[in-house]
């Protein structure tokens, strides 16, 4: 490489044990590529990370898990954040950007319980805990004589609260259950034509400011062009379509050969009994304007009522 190669990297993260884990994944990735480089961890504590007695949706959604990794940025206390995908808002502000969309884990949802092996299994008015509306508007839609009750709080808190017999069942992104070594938690991997996954689930993104150009440069060899662009796909419908809100949205997108995206997605009533569905293909090429695309057909299909019945 040209440029100058970073005497010292540091990476802002969140404390949880998964966000952790990403960002010692991230971590391990630049020393390999940069073995004279020293490459440390900052890590904070977010608002989302506080706030656990409200939906998320009630109290500002995602982009409470990013604004302090954001400031450490800004004050130059870290050149880099690392994210779930995610957890980052729709809309960045203008002094930041996404350098790198790192290979993707399984982004579908997981089934877990104690004692069920899947939702088929259990009977009516057992209880599923769930931090989404997105999850929450499936379950209801799916299984209706469930009872569907939030659950906030990190993975580990999540399990825990299970286990305790708080809930009967819970719906948690498979990936966080992979990458922490706990798939033996698995009962069931929901397909996505039963529970569409969350823009950006199971990918890993790299926050930098926008005039680091030089931060940039070292990223991109983390960069992985599929996973960015069925990411880049899901966020343009869900930019399209709600903005900074949080509302019961899915949108999962697939690399199909070398150059062909399969979008799905969804706009509901957070009680299942309104549903927009809409899936198309298209060129990898330009993923922003299949995204698009895909939200038209949705608006089509009458999201935009849906969203005017939540606002």
């Amino acid at each position: 490489m040209s440029q100058k190669i970073p005497e010292r990297i540091v990476i802002a993260t969140r404390e949880s044990r998964l966000a952790l884990w990403q960002a010692e994944h991230v971590r391990g990735l630049l020393q390999r590529l940069y073995p004279s480089s020293q490459v440390e961890l900052l890590g904070m504590t977010t608002r989302g990370d506080q706030i656990l007695d409200r939906p998320l949706a009630k109290v500002g959604g995602k982009g409470l898990f990013i604004k302090e990794l954001e400031t450490a940025l800004l004050d130059g206390s870290a050149d880099i954040a690392v994210h779930s995908m995610k957890d980052v808002p729709m809309q960045l502000e203008p002094a930041f950007t996404l350098a790198a969309i790192g290979p993707r884990e399984v982004p579908l949802d997981a089934f877990v319980s104690n004692k069920f092996a899947n939702l088929d299994e259990m009977p009516p008015g057992a209880v599923v805990g769930t931090s989404s509306l997105r999850r929450e508007a499936q379950l209801h839609a799916n299984f209706p004589y469930l009872a569907v009750t939030s659950l906030r709080g990190n993975l580990d808190t999540r399990l825990r609260k299970l286990d305790q017999g708080d809930y009967d069942a819970i719906i948690l992104a498979a990936a966080g259950l992979t990458r922490l070594g706990l798939p033996e938690r698995v009962r069931a991997v929901l397909p996505a034509e039963l529970s569409l996954p969350a823009v950006g689930q199971g990918a890993i993104g790299i926050e930098v400011l926008s005039l680091r150009a030089d931060v940039a440069g070292w990223l991109a060899p983390l960069n992985d062009p599929a996973t960015a662009a069925c990411v880049r796909a899901e966020r343009a419908v869900s930019r399209a379509l709600a903005g900074s809100c949080e509302v019961p949205l899915g949108a999962y997108a697939v690399m199909q050969g070398d150059s062909q995206l399969w979008l799905r997605g969804f706009v509901a009533s957070p009680d299942g009994r309104r549903f927009a569905r809409a899936e198309l293909k298209g060129n990898a090429v330009d993923p922003e304007a299949l995204g698009l695309r895909l939200a038209s057909e949705l608006r089509s299909q009458g999201a935009v009522e849906i969203l005017a019945e939540l606002g």
